[in-house]
């Protein structure tokens, strides 16, 4: 046997991962780890919702990689296969849910509960998106039902939904999402100024009444109850959604909080984000489908602000100025960073405005809203292809 030095470095090059490049579909790969270093330059260096964009980004290099077989190969499963058990199983979406519940507080909109028709409102793009995708680009019902999820801005919600209805789309879904979510201030800031007046976002809001401690622990367990009982489907989310709250607010459970806000939501965030990145294969990701897709979570996120702005400009009209239009577009479920551009937009024609409380309560009502519009599509989708 020939064990000279240029027959071993041949045989080591010839069996690397830099030979499966000049494979055949290698060119995909290629482009797929091409697009993963872009991902991971908007994470790390334009910090675009870095604590999921930058672990999705690395689970896709990680998958791209020839010969790595971190997914699967023709003799065994890899070790991001079975990470994504967590997601097949409905584990991973449920836990970021809880501690994000933990980390929220629901008092204003306790104290304002008309925020829930804001929440709802914006909930509106979800479903323009589903009869686009549908009628438009004539995807299937299921397909459609998930590509509309983008528009509640709600990256857990839109993975549980997809992997139950369209586990294929999952990877170009979930990276639409979460890319959406960290550019909303790019995003929201021209819809919110095109659809309300100079003098309207200039409105300073009264003081949110005090919430008592026994109204923050009454409402987690009468929203799971009420909202779960109407709609099976949603127990996954709103339960822990619920649950991570009232460990917050019932004053007897801080080392749980705590663990649902900080550890068990790092650990969750690591496993979510390189399951997500695993599933951005070549052969599925690389398709016209992909930019459909892109493009229709687009419209329904723009759309989803337009609902919660339009329905802010009704309210400050019912109000006769009370309510300033801004918050509406904090309807949308990205928890807090939709809060804050309400924030950011009104402190730009009133510097004296401070709108950031007034807006939590929509954009927690759209965190519900978001989660129900999943259960209704969870319901009605396998009605619609059976």
């Amino acid at each position: 046997m020939d064990f000279s030095f240029t027959t071993v470095l041949g045989k080591i090059l010839g069996e690397s991962g830099y030979a499966g490049f000049f494979m055949d579909g290698g060119w995909k790969n290629l482009l797929m780890i091409l697009i993963a270093f872009v991902l991971l330059y908007l994470g790390i260096a334009k910090k675009f919702e870095p604590l999921l964009l930058v672990t999705i980004a690395f689970g896709m290099l990680l998958a791209n990689l020839p010969g790595a077989n971190m997914v699967s190969n023709s003799e065994t499963e890899g070790l991001l296969h079975y990470f994504y058990y967590g997601i097949r199983c409905d584990i991973y979406p449920p836990l970021i849910f809880l501690g994000v519940g933990a980390m929220t507080d629901f008092g204003p909109l306790i104290a304002r509960p008309s925020s829930l028709i804001l929440g709802a409102a914006a909930q509106f793009g979800i479903f323009t998106a589903f009869l686009g995708a549908l009628l438009l680009f004539d995807f299937p019902v299921n397909v459609a039902a998930a590509i509309g999820i983008i528009g509640g801005a709600d990256g857990p919600t839109a993975i549980m939904v997809t992997s139950r209805l369209a586990p294929e789309y999952l990877s170009a879904i979930a990276i639409a999402a979460y890319s959406y979510m960290a550019l909303i201030p790019l995003i929201q800031p021209p819809i919110m100024r095109l659809f309300t007046r100079k003098q309207d976002r200039k409105i300073k809001m009264e003081q949110l009444r005090e919430v008592s401690t026994t109204e923050k622990i009454v409402f987690p367990i009468a929203v799971s109850t009420c909202v779960i009982l109407l709609l099976p489907d949603t127990a996954p989310l709103i339960g822990m959604l619920m649950l991570g709250n009232l460990f917050r607010v019932c004053g007897v459970t801080d080392r749980l909080s705590d663990t649902a806000q900080n550890a068990l939501m790092n650990i969750v965030t690591i496993l979510l984000g390189l399951s997500v990145g695993a599933t951005a294969n070549a052969e599925t990701f690389l398709t016209a489908q992909t930019l459909q897709i892109i493009g229709m979570g687009l419209v329904a996120f723009a759309f989803s602000t337009f609902g919660g702005i339009i329905f802010g400009d009704l309210m400050c009209w019912v109000t006769k100025g009370k309510v300033n239009p801004l918050i509406g577009s904090a309807g949308v479920s990205a928890v807090p960073m939709a809060a804050r551009v309400s924030q950011i937009e009104g402190q730009k024609e009133n510097p004296s405005n401070f709108l950031l409380m007034h807006a939590m309560g929509p954009n927690v009502a759209g965190v519900i809203g978001s989660a129900a519009a999943a259960g209704f599509f969870l319901k009605l989708v396998p009605m619609l292809m059976g």
